[in-house]
């Protein structure tokens, strides 16, 4: 029997559909901290919500790299971030200047103290992602309660989120993580070869009723809320204290705020 081309793109397009289906079941019966509904991993606790997650950083409160170790060292170990040099260099929490951290501040006659010091980095779990926009398997997504996920199952590692991140927030595995891992975390997924990752702010945490490991870490530096909830904690700091957000005026509304 001939088969014409309009047949051949029937069964094509039904087989797609079926190999798409199959895949979605396959993702949702998948464990680890990379589906969009974590929480629901976690029965028997009492999980945090919020309508928009953000976080705060009293950039007062740390005055050098040895403030900022256990943070780092907190996260890391938490979500078995490994240690590789150079450019392959793998990091969910960092630090840099003034300058790098705020390049489109422009405000000529801030402190000597805030030109010299450090800051904290990490994703900004933007309102406004453009990372997500530009992922074509939308393995990257935003979360309803405004934290931009990765799912490293439907990661292709084509790095088109790292092209669309304008604050440097994601990291490529170039090769195995895994042996460069100095203390593995049995709890929490490692990685494979190929794919993106980045802060996640610690949702498998929030699933268990704690707050973020870098923000536990930091022993009150840190504040951790709902931007939604204007009762809230994290918006009463907002109110009382002159903050810097990273690149706002790209338009990507950062959740994450700097006390100057």
């Amino acid at each position: 029997m001939k088969t014409t081309r309009r047949d051949f793109l029937k069964v094509a397009g039904v087989t797609a559909l079926g190999m798409a289906a199959g895949a979605g079941s396959a993702l949702a019966n998948s464990k680890g901290a990379y589906l969009p509904h974590y929480e629901h991993m976690a029965p028997g606790h009492q999980h945090l919500t919020a309508k928009r997650w953000g976080m705060v950083i009293d950039t007062r409160a740390f005055h050098g790299e040895e403030d900022f170790a256990p943070l780092i060292e907190a996260c890391h170990k938490e979500h078995n971030v490994p240690h590789l040099p150079g450019k392959q260099e793998v990091k969910w929490l960092w630090t840099d200047s003034f300058h790098a951290s705020f390049p489109h501040n422009h405000q000529e006659f801030l402190a000597e103290r805030v030109h010299h010091s450090r800051y904290l980095l990490l994703c900004n779990h933007c309102d406004n992602p453009p990372c997500v926009r530009v992922c074509p398997t939308k393995a990257t997504f935003k979360r309803e309660d405004g934290i931009v996920m990765m799912d490293m199952h439907r990661c292709i590692g084509c790095r088109f989120c790292m092209a669309g991140c304008p604050y440097g927030s994601r990291s490529f595995n170039f090769q195995d993580p895994r042996p460069f891992i100095a203390e593995e975390n049995p709890v929490y997924p490692t990685r494979m070869k190929g794919v993106v990752e980045k802060c996640t702010f610690c949702t498998e945490r929030l699933a268990e009723g704690k707050m973020p490991a870098c923000v536990e870490a930091s022993e009150g530096k840190i504040v951790f809320g709902d931007l939604g909830d204007p009762d809230s904690e994290i918006r009463h700091i907002l109110a009382e204290n002159f903050t810097l957000r990273r690149k706002p005026d790209l338009g990507t509304s950062p959740s994450v705020f700097y006390i100057i």
